[in-house]
């Protein structure tokens, strides 16, 4: 079964927390603080592969959860670090953000890879604290915890050429005829519901890769026939073959139909309209199409396109349309890319906002303050002292103040809730 769209939750790792602990050894004098560091989080990693054609294995199974570092040890031991979890994807997966739908990565290299969710780093033991004023700290970090969301995977199928046209006109007979492709094929309208890749052989030593792109129709970029789910998958192909009925038999025009179908190829994207292509008059085993050639010939030539006769039913035409694809192809140079994959704004991590909040009076967020709140152990007095200073250093005290926040009111910053004293 062929599944291009995926909704996957993923979770990474917390650090381990760091140790606290001394050195206690006979004749050791002055062994001080010796607990290690924690290990790092396991993060989640996209992987594309491709050997894999399809985000089916996503129906099964959609919540992806990677294991916590190892906690430090003594004799300034770090943790062991957690693996992480490694998840395959196809060629062409675009991974988007699920609230806002921006494009975080696109996976078309084999081996490319994305970290869909970041592993938290391992809490710092006690030994790190020594200063010169606190040769014997007793206090250790927690472990950072990893990040976590539901994110988005969209399939686009990278094929070199692509067949487009109306439902019916042969685009299936057409690959299952040039390729080992084994599409259903059938004496109805959308007998093929989900894109069909083909490879191409021209040679001993060169091929290319041909999609089955299923039946466009007027509307389709709109969404009308599922037009969207169709037409993406044309994005990525570098030539493009327009399938004409030129024997009318269904009771369409084929000008038309060309017409109606580079239509849709322009609104959907501009891109997408000025790729190559070669028309292809199939049918031509009929007595109909050989009445209509000369009319379609002539009204595509004048378009600018070049038309090639063919029949799937008897092969015809078949191998030199390949070869005119396959030196479109040879010819191909990429148009600038468009950017794409949207990078997040570099804000200052310790940076932050203070807003209104339901269940505090006052509730700070950013990123360092956040953090810090997460890894300090809120039980030891001197990791309690350590978060104070950081907390007046970042300016949070006195930004607080000149919010107008007043003594007793409470501030919440992830899930613990403070009391603001001054």
């Amino acid at each position: 079964m062929f599944i291009d769209r995926a909704r996957i939750y993923v979770e990474a790792g917390a650090g381990g927390d760091g140790a606290s602990s001394f050195r206690r050894e006979k004749f050791v004098e002055k062994g001080g603080p010796n607990g290690g560091n924690g290990g790092r989080g396991g993060s989640v990693i996209l992987v594309a592969d491709k050997n894999i054609n399809t985000l089916i294995d996503f129906r099964y199974k959609r919540k992806f959860v990677a294991k916590r570092g190892n906690g430090g040890g003594n004799s300034n031991c770090t943790g062991a670090a957690a693996e992480d979890v490694i998840i395959r994807v196809p060629l062409g997966t675009l991974v988007k953000d699920d609230v806002t739908g921006v494009v975080l990565a696109d996976l078309v290299a084999d081996g490319e890879e994305f970290r869909a969710a970041k592993g938290g780093r391992g809490g710092k033991g006690n030994a790190c604290y020594v200063t010169s004023t606190n040769r014997a700290p007793t206090f250790a970090e927690k472990g950072e915890p990893g990040t976590a969301g539901w994110i988005k995977l969209e399939l686009k199928l990278l094929a070199d050429v692509g067949l487009v046209g109306y439902p019916s006109v042969g685009k299936s007979s057409i690959i299952s005829r040039v390729s080992a492709a084994k599409p259903e094929v059938a004496a109805y309208h959308f007998t093929t519901l989900t894109p069909v890749l083909g490879m191409v052989r021209i040679d001993a030593e060169r091929s290319f890769v041909l999609a089955d792109i299923p039946g466009l129709i007027e509307g389709a970029h709109k969404g009308i026939g599922l037009g969207h789910d169709f037409l993406r998958h044309v994005e990525r192909t570098k030539v493009l073959l327009h399938v004409l009925d030129v024997s009318g038999m269904d009771g369409r025009d084929p000008i038309e139909d060309f017409d109606k179908i580079n239509a849709e190829l322009s609104l959907y994207s501009e891109r997408l309209a000025r790729r190559k292509q070669i028309v292809v008059a199939n049918k031509m085993d009929l007595p109909e199409a050989q009445e209509n050639f000369e009319r379609v010939a002539a009204y595509v030539a004048d378009k600018g396109f070049e038309i090639i006769k063919a029949s799937a039913a008897t092969g015809e035409g078949l191998d030199v349309l390949m070869q005119k694809a396959f030196q479109l192809l040879l010819a191909y140079v990429p148009e600038p890319e468009e950017e794409t994959v949207i990078s997040q704004e570099e804000i200052d991590p310790d940076s932050f906002e203070i807003v209104e909040c339901a269940d505090a009076d006052y509730e700070v967020k950013g990123k360092n303050i956040e953090r810090l709140v997460a890894m300090t152990n809120f039980d030891n007095d001197e990791a309690l002292y350590r978060f104070q200073l950081i907390w007046r250093k970042l300016g949070i005290e006195e930004a607080l103040k000149a919010k107008g926040v007043q003594e007793g009111q409470t501030i919440r910053i992830r899930d613990m809730v403070f009391e603001f004293k001054e």
